[in-house]
C-alpha cells in the first residue's frame, strides 16, 4: 500500500506543477510602449581626407605621397589638431597595367605588363573645436591633399544621451500605463518585463562648395554641423488584476 501511494503521489505532482504553470500564464496582461527622442549638437566632428599619387615606381609614388601628407600633418598641428586626433583609415597599394596589346585569338596569354602603381593614403581628423572644420578641410587642400572622403559628427558622450533618451521613454510608457489602467477599471499588479532599444541619427553633412571650388581657394568652406537626434524605445508588460 505505501508503494501504490508514493506512485500515486508521483503521479499529482507533475500535473499540480503544469496547472500552477498555466494559471501564471493565463493572468491577464497590459503591454506599453513609451518613446524618447533628444536632439542635441554635436560636440566632435570626424573629417576623412587625404592623397593619391602615381609614379613609375613604388617608391616614386610613396614619396610623393609621403611629402604631401607630412605637409598635412604639420598643417593640422598648426591648427592645434592633437597627433592622436589624426588617424590613418586607409593605405592602399595599385598596380597600373599597361593596355593589352590586340593578339591573335589563338596567341597564348601573355602575363599583363606593370607600367606604374598608384598610392592612396587617407586619414581621418577627429575635431573637437567645430570652428575650425572649415580650416581644417581648406588648410589641408591647399598643402597638397587631393580627396575629400566628408564629415561624420558625433557626441562625445553617446552613453549619457541614450540613458536620457530611455528614461523619458520609460516615463511615457509608466504615463500610458497608468492612463490605461485607470480607464479600463483596472489596477496594475506587478511589472513582468521590460524591454529597450536606443539608437543615435548622425545628420547627413552639409558642405557648401564642390572640391574644385575649394582647391581654388575664397575662404573657408561654410560647414553646418545640425542636430544629432539619440532616440529610445521602452516596452513594459505587467500583470492586471481587477480593481
Amino acid at each position: 500500500m505505501v508503494v501504490v501511494a508514493l506512485f500515486v503521489a508521483l503521479l499529482v505532482c507533475p500535473i499540480a506543477a503544469n496547472a500552477h504553470d498555466e494559471s501564471e500564464t493565463d493572468r491577464p496582461t497590459l503591454t506599453v510602449t513609451g518613446n524618447g527622442q533628444l536632439a542635441l549638437a554635436p560636440d566632435t566632428v570626424f573629417v576623412t581626407l587625404g592623397m593619391e599619387t602615381a609614379g613609375k615606381s613604388l617608391a616614386e609614388a610613396q614619396k610623393l605621397n609621403h611629402a604631401v601628407m607630412q605637409k598635412v600633418s604639420e598643417r593640422l598641428r598648426e591648427l592645434q589638431i592633437d597627433k592622436e586626433r589624426i588617424q590613418t583609415a586607409s593605405f592602399t597599394v595599385s598596380p597600373q597595367y599597361k593596355p593589352p596589346a590586340k593578339r591573335p585569338t589563338d596567341a597564348p596569354p601573355v602575363p599583363p605588363e606593370i607600367i606604374g602603381y598608384v598610392v592612396s593614403n587617407s586619414v581621418t581628423v577627429e575635431v573637437r573645436n567645430l570652428e575650425k572644420v572649415g580650416a581644417v578641410i581648406e588648410e589641408s587642400l591647399a598643402v597638397g591633399a587631393n580627396h575629400f572622403h566628408g564629415l561624420h559628427w558625433a557626441l562625445r558622450d553617446e552613453q549619457q544621451a541614450k540613458l536620457g533618451a530611455l528614461k523619458q521613454a520609460a516615463a511615457k510608457a509608466r504615463e500610458k500605463a497608468a492612463a490605461l489602467s485607470e480607464a479600463l477599471k483596472v489596477k496594475l499588479v506587478r511589472l513582468l518585463s521590460a524591454t529597450e532599444e536606443s539608437h543615435v541619427v548622425h545628420p547627413m553633412p552639409k558642405v557648401s562648395r564642390s572640391m574644385m571650388a575649394m582647391e581654388g581657394g575664397g575662404g573657408e568652406p561654410p560647414i553646418f554641423s545640425g542636430e544629432i537626434k539619440v532616440e529610445a524605445t521602452v516596452t513594459l508588460i505587467y500583470e492586471i488584476g481587477q480593481e
